[in-house]
């Protein structure tokens, strides 16, 4: 039997029709297994046995409000869009030093979905296939937090997130400060990769395990840490990657880093095709 199956993987990689993703597949069988995803094959709202949505002004001085429907599956796909729109802040306060409430009104609208209270997993292999759109002033993620402790010391791992022209793969313990974050980042220019790049999907990967977190893009390794080196700084010895992490899909608009959007035309789109969860078979926690 095992002779069968090692023949017909050999013959399904060496197919011209066999996608990528189909491959990372078939290389993991008896190391891997599926324990969830997400396809997007039903047409209308995320299913929300897998997804919540955040709402309003939420992080970083963003520019967008956050509403559930900017997000909607399509023809196999999810797409979050960015808009721009002239609405009123149903939470303006006049005078108001809070950046969340001290805007009159809504100028963007997007969305950013999350498996928190739903779905979250300690180690594993993670994969995206998406499109991101790269104007000025967006800024798409891919990203996961830890389930317990307040960020950073939950610990956050950035498997996709571009803005300003670069692709980022950042992994963030907490620092000796509430709200402080040691950042293991690494960066690669959209341009250097080709002028057709951003037309085609792409695949992302995080590979997570006890010894280490490894992220791709299309294979390519962007950035690689040692979980020794991910322990908290602020004295408790707690290493936030030892713990259940959830997903979040987002789609955000300038604030600290994603740059002015003024110039570009909106609508705008982040295509994904699917989110996919493996781990290996000898532990698996989910």
């Amino acid at each position: 039997m095992q002779k069968i199956l090692s023949t017909f993987i050999f013959i399904a990689l060496c197919s011209p029709a066999v996608t990528l993703a189909q491959r990372v597949q078939a290389d993991t069988l008896g190391q891997y297994r599926l324990v969830w995803a997400d396809e997007f094959n039903k047409e209308g709202k995320p299913d929300s046995t897998n997804w919540e949505f955040e709402k309003g002004f939420t992080r970083n001085h963003e520019l967008q409000w956050y509403q559930p429907q900017n997000a909607v599956c399509h023809k196999g796909m999810l797409v979050i869009e960015a808009r721009k729109e002239h609405l009123p802040n149903p939470n303006y306060v006049p005078r108001s030093s809070n950046w969340k409430t001290n805007r009159e009104f809504i100028d963007y609208t997007s969305s950013s979905l999350n498996t928190r209270g739903q779905h979250a997993w300690q180690y594993g292999r993670f994969v995206m296939r998406a499109r991101i759109d790269v104007a000025p002033g967006l800024w798409p993620a891919f990203w996961t937090l830890g389930v317990s402790h307040p960020w950073p010391f939950n610990g956050e791992i950035d498997i996709m997130e571009y803005y300003r022209g670069k692709l980022l793969a950042n992994i963030a313990c907490g620092g000796n400060a509430p709200n402080k974050a040691i950042w293991y980042s690494n960066t690669q220019k959209v341009d250097s990769l080709g002028k057709s790049w951003v037309k085609k999907f792409h695949i992302w990967r995080m590979d997570w395990d006890e010894k280490m977190i490894s992220l791709y893009v299309d294979d390519q390794l962007l950035n690689q840490v040692e979980l020794s080196k991910l322990v908290n700084r602020d004295g408790s010895g707690y290493n936030p990657f030892k713990q259940p992490e959830y997903i979040l899909l987002n789609l955000a608009l300038g604030g600290d880093n994603g740059g002015d959007p003024a110039g570009t035309e909106f609508p705008r789109k982040y295509e994904i095709d699917y989110v996919r969860v493996y781990q290996k078979q000898e532990s698996s926690k989910y």
